[in-house]
């Protein structure tokens, strides 16, 4: 290849670039590529995770749209001072990313919604109608159909949150082997699963006060499924563009709660992918090529 056809080839990939705003007293990292003119396809990660896990998926969409993915506070690299005396919950979460938009001047954008990201984007989508293009939901429940029985134990102890019960969620949700299952459970290569992803997360698991935040977040994920009729009528009356791509060997997430999105709205679409939870981590082309299609011709 000669230096021309390199540097052809190399202005073709879009670069990622990382940036920090503060908006509602946080400073949020966050990751964006693609022409500031375009349509915007804002990404909401899940537990335990950041924006890192589009790392792949941020320049395949890219040539098209303008990508944007926050780290949601108590996760990755967005800081919240003590100070500010942030409560950790859904609804804080989505307030938060009302007041992101707003500082970014995003006034009409498609959501890519994943795990903790999807109750999150949803509550964008009720608040905000009108803004919304379309949803990309990759294992994103909104339905009761789609729990497993892996939320067992977080259901006990939203009925008895004791010291004990919580304990017992944290064995079970935030050591080092139960991060990396959810990146290897349901995956046909385990092996093939890119190790620094949920070293990474086990890392900033580790930060002071961090796994309180993240005990937190899962005795409020009770608030998210009172919220599903709010948000099904959402899908009901509104009918956004949605495509619910889903890793079927989800532990959490049963197809069932994909499937669930057709119930609802006549322009819903579902993919099933033979891969688990982090369905990006194995079938980003597929994921990226899916979007890129279904969002296609440009809807604005």
């Amino acid at each position: 290849m000669s230096a021309r056809q390199t540097a052809t080839y190399e202005a073709s990939i879009p670069r990622t670039t990382l940036h920090r705003i503060v908006a509602d007293g946080v400073q949020i990292f966050y990751r964006a590529a693609g022409p500031v003119d375009a349509p915007v396809i804002l990404l909401l990660h899940g537990f335990p995770t950041s924006s890192h896990m589009f790392r792949e998926l941020i320049p395949r969409l890219a040539t098209r749209y303008r990508v944007i993915a926050p780290d949601l506070p108590g996760f990755g690299f967005t800081s919240v001072l003590e100070e500010r005396k942030y409560i950790y919950s859904f609804d804080s979460l989505a307030t938060t990313m009302l007041a992101f938009v707003n500082a970014l001047g995003l006034e009409r954008y498609a959501i890519y919604v994943f795990d903790y990201g999807a109750p999150v984007g949803f509550r964008l989508a009720v608040a905000r109608p009108d803004s919304i293009t379309a949803i990309i939901s990759q294992n994103g429940n909104a339905y009761d159909e789609g729990l497993s029985h892996a939320w067992d134990d977080i259901r006990r102890y939203w009925d008895d949150p004791s010291e004990q019960n919580r304990e017992a969620l944290q064995q079970g949700m935030l050591t080092f082997d139960a991060i990396r299952a959810q990146y290897t459970t349901g995956v046909l290569d385990p092996e093939s699963i890119a190790p620094e992803s949920y070293i990474l997360d086990w890392a900033l698991l580790q930060r002071p006060g961090n796994r309180e935040v993240q005990l937190d977040f899962l005795f409020n994920y009770s608030s998210n499924i009172a919220l599903y009729p709010v948000f099904q009528k959402y899908f009901r009356e509104d009918n956004p563009l949605l495509l619910a791509i889903w890793g079927k060997n989800d532990p959490f997430f049963k197809p069932a709660g994909a499937e669930a999105f057709l119930n609802d709205n006549p322009n819903a679409e579902v993919i099933l992918l033979n891969t688990g939870h982090f369905a990006l981590e194995t079938h980003v082309d597929e994921i990226a090529s899916s979007i890129l299609r279904f969002l296609n011709p440009v809807r604005s």
